[in-house]
């Protein structure tokens, strides 16, 4: 019989959330790019377009770096989000995932759990690009509840991300599915606020832009860089993550009921 009770739930996501940790930890091919880009694109972009900041209409910020934190965050995230789907359909394609399912365990905690693993690299990334920026003369005015509100953005976003990766690996079976889905987050990212201000280019951009979920979440987190702390910025961008938590979520156990029946 498949446990049922709170403590079951916890015990068990616990110990899946244990594994998707290590495993996040033992395979640094997955994980490296999405520290080192970010970076590597936050250098170039401050380098090249430093001088936008003198732009009538551009936002009120000492520098383009600065403005550049919540990007920089934001992509680093949610490329290393994906992971968590690649190793879903890794586990389906050598025969894990049967022998999970065969056993014993309550299911949603399974699901629950792999998102432990990628919760804690969102953390790490928010945490290591932040001193990185500001150690190379960016600015944070949010202090420390800002940065709170930042880790808690960051831990939910890239949860739903990794939801959503899930979803499609249990519904494929297939790694090359999955990393196939990749240029989603990448166009969501490079078609929002996080790199120029949308107003200053108009036409479909800013069209575009002003209906992309990540340029809510952006803008709220970039209030907390640039002005210092905000309540009202903190629960934008926190609401919008934890929304999309709940729709990529449902999405993956939707997708492994599926799975259960077929």
């Amino acid at each position: 019989m498949h446990g049922t009770g709170v403590a079951s739930w916890i015990a068990h996501a616990g110990v899946m959330a244990r594994r998707s940790v290590r495993g996040v930890v033992r395979q640094p091919q997955l994980w490296a790019p999405s520290l080192v880009f970010p970076l590597f694109f936050c250098a170039v972009s401050a380098a090249a377009f430093g001088r936008t900041t003198n732009l009538p209409g551009f936002p009120e910020v000492d520098s383009f770096l600065t403005f550049l934190v919540p990007a920089t965050i934001m992509q680093g995230v949610m490329f290393g989000a994906t992971s968590a789907g690649t190793e879903q359909a890794i586990d389906m394609e050598n025969g894990f995932n049967d022998r999970l399912l065969a056993a014993p365990v309550a299911r949603v905690p399974l699901l629950l759990g792999r998102l432990g693993g990628i919760m804690v690299l969102s953390v790490v990334q928010t945490l290591l690009f932040t001193a990185v920026l500001v150690i190379a003369g960016a600015s944070f005015a949010g202090g420390v509840a800002g940065l709170v509100a930042m880790v808690a953005v960051s831990a939910l976003m890239g949860a739903a991300v990794g939801a959503f990766s899930m979803a499609i690996a249990l519904k494929t079976g297939s790694v090359e599915a999955v990393n196939g889905f990749f240029p989603i987050f990448f166009a969501l990212v490079f078609l929002s606020s996080a790199f120029f201000p949308p107003e200053l280019s108009g036409g479909w951009f800013e069209s575009v832009a002003s209906v992309n979920p990540v340029t809510w979440m952006i803008d709220g987190t970039r209030d907390l860089v640039v002005q210092g702390w905000s309540l009202q910025a903190a629960f934008r961008a926190v609401g919008v993550a934890a929304s999309l938590l709940v729709l990529f979520l449902s999405l993956a156990l939707r997708a492994l009921r599926s799975s259960l029946r077929s």
